[in-house]
């Protein structure tokens, strides 16, 4: 009996210590699962190139002293490769980051929109603000535009079919009492590049054109042109979205960090042009110079840039009145879209707090 017992015992051991080493602690999957789930989408010691996109414009300002000065660079590490890429129009590097080939972007609020619509909301999200105001309404002295109802008949330019200033340009004409040519009246719009909109504005091929900064200010200082209206004028404390900065939602899922590093980045660049406009101005222009192999002249210079105003606050509410504006003309489709998700403003509101500075609030 009592060897029956023994081996009784022996074989019950043996059965509760292999049952203990084929199963891990419970402890142990817990932490596991913790883990991954905390785990950040990109580790500090990884090798990333970060394709950033922005234009050789005023309205790009934060763009071109940040690159210049190292400020991204420095705010992303060493182990990021930024890959900068210059555009001349919103549509071309919307189609680059469905390509694939742009991570962040600075661009237009209609482009950004018209992106956010084509990829039914999947292909990127607005993640803050760069520049604010910066378009001038310029006409020709001999078209004789003294209010808006002289400009019936006339030939008018914009820097491109659906663009912000396009959109500004139509919603002015049809909110006082016109219709352009298309809609059956007087008014024709001539969706021109900026600097074929110069030439045809000093040979007199057209009365008068809506564009952005340093362009309008060319209008008026290389044409003879005459300023007719500031859209400042137009917009409540005289503030709307000229430029902002979009992110493709596959770079904010797979690198939430260097988005955060990055707007960290841009909001120092924003504090610094302000707190030094002189310089950042003249940074700025060593900076088109250098993409576009010609600097801006002084007097342009000086002038145009007190018209456009840099800032991290994407303003939302009037992006939302543009979005209404673009649709009312046919060009968002026959629907009108929701945008609702197309902000993220979590990362640049996390960098405003931490920089003890107001956070972004607005209601979709």
């Amino acid at each position: 009996m009592k060897t029956h017992l023994v081996r009784f015992i022996v074989v019950t051991l043996f059965v509760l210590v292999a049952a203990c080493n084929s199963q891990p602690p419970a402890e142990t999957k817990t932490e596991a699962k913790t883990e991954a789930t905390t785990a950040p989408a990109s580790s500090s010691n990884e090798a990333v190139t970060v394709r950033l996109a922005y234009f050789p414009n005023l309205t790009h300002a934060p763009a071109l002293v940040g690159t210049s000065q190292g400020t991204f660079q420095k705010a992303l590490g060493a182990n990021v490769t930024i890959d900068a890429k210059t555009f001349n129009a919103g549509p071309a590097l919307i189609e680059a980051l469905f390509a694939g080939e742009v991570d962040l972007g600075y661009i237009g609020p209609n482009p950004a929109i018209n992106g956010y619509v084509k990829s039914k909301g999947e292909a990127l999200r607005i993640i803050a603000g760069s520049a604010s105001a910066g378009a001038l309404f310029v006409v020709r002295p001999e078209a004789n535009i003294k209010e808006a109802k002289d400009l019936a008949g006339k030939k008018l330019a914009s820097p491109q079919l659906g663009n912000t200033q396009d959109v500004a340009l139509r919603f002015y004409i049809e909110s006082n009492g016109l219709e352009t040519a298309d809609k059956g009246g007087t008014v024709q719009i001539i969706p021109t590049q900026n600097p074929d909109i110069l030439t045809l504005f000093k040979s007199g091929g057209i009365d008068g054109a809506w564009v952005p900064e340093p362009w309008g200010t060319r209008l008026i200082q290389e044409a003879n042109g005459q300023l007719f209206l500031d859209e400042r004028t137009l917009w409540p404390q005289g503030q709307f979205v000229t430029t902002n900065i979009i992110a493709s939602t596959k770079f904010i899922q797979e690198h939430p960090d260097l988005v955060k590093k990055f707007l960290t980045a841009h909001v120092d660049t924003v504090q610094f042009i302000k707190a030094n406009p002189d310089e950042a101005k003249q940074i700025v222009n060593s900076e088109i110079e250098r993409i576009t192999t010609k600097a801006l002249p002084t007097k342009v210079l000086d002038e145009a840039f007190k018209n456009v105003d840099v800032t991290y606050d994407p303003l939302p509410a009037t992006l939302f009145k543009s979005a209404d504006d673009a649709f009312s003309f046919g060009f968002l489709g026959d629907t009108k879209p929701d945008l609702t998700n197309i902000y993220d403003l979590t990362f640049l509101n996390e960098v405003l707090q931490e920089k003890n500075l107001e956070p972004i609030t607005f209601l979709p």
